[in-house]
């Protein structure tokens, strides 16, 4: 049985969120603050955290900072929406994912589930702390090594950049400029032309065939995407 922490200083929004996830068998427990959020992931095992980014006191971003340096928990961020560059700098921080208010029990339910099975089924419990994995790729964060199908892959510090965030965030689309806003914290000059010339670069070194590529994906008019190969026997 999975645990879920759901943090949100509002607490209508945590017992319905309550009332979605406990069919599911899933055991939750309740944060009223960032604080009281990181005394529990420090005394208990914990699944996936649902945190809100607005909190006073100590909001999400500032709680997942404290997070990411003790825990690789997934983390799935509740956003209004006009709260875009929050959401990107909570990506930034290491979050997973997030949901938009107002938000349905359905759409709660599919991304806790997609978040729990990547990280329980495909990796995130079992890899080494540090270490990315997505199919043939592996990407050890603190020394920057690469390697894809076992073979060591140079990367320059924009590319790396680039897999790193990718490999954070698979399965998600990301236009030029939010991948720009993530990876630099900048607005891009021309920036489709240039994303697009990392991208193809990023493809020569870590796709088989970079013309049909496996990982890297562009969906028109929207972005870019990494597919969540990790189940995937090579």
């Amino acid at each position: 049985m999975a645990s879920i922490l759901l943090v949100d200083d509002e607490v209508d929004i945590l017992h319905a969120l309550r009332i979605y996830l406990l069919p599911y068998g899933y055991e939750v427990l309740l944060a009223d603050n960032g604080r009281k959020a990181i005394e529990i992931l420090k005394e208990r095992p914990i699944d996936l955290v649902l945190l809100d980014i607005m909190m006073p006191e100590m909001d999400g971003i500032e709680t997942i900072r404290v997070i990411r340096s003790f825990s690789n928990v997934p983390v799935i961020f509740l956003s209004a929406k006009g709260e875009e560059e929050d959401k990107i700098a909570g990506l930034e921080e290491g979050a997973d994912d997030y949901i938009s208010k107002p938000f349905s029990a359905s759409e709660v339910i599919a991304r806790v589930r997609s978040q729990l099975r990547r990280y329980q089924n495909l990796g995130g419990k079992k890899n080494e702390p540090g270490i990315l994995v997505n199919g043939g790729i592996r990407l050890n964060e603190k020394t920057k090594e690469v390697s894809v199908d076992g073979e060591p892959v140079h990367l320059t510090r924009t590319e790396l950049r680039l897999l790193e965030f990718f490999m954070t965030h698979c399965g998600r689309t990301y236009s030029s400029s939010a991948l720009y806003q993530a990876c630099w914290d900048e607005e891009p000059i021309n920036g489709d032309n240039a994303m697009a010339v990392h991208i193809r670069h990023l493809r020569e070194k870590i796709e088989v065939d970079p013309s049909h590529p496996e990982y890297l994906q562009v969906e028109w008019g929207r972005g870019y995407r990494m597919e969540d190969r990790s189940n995937v026997k090579k």
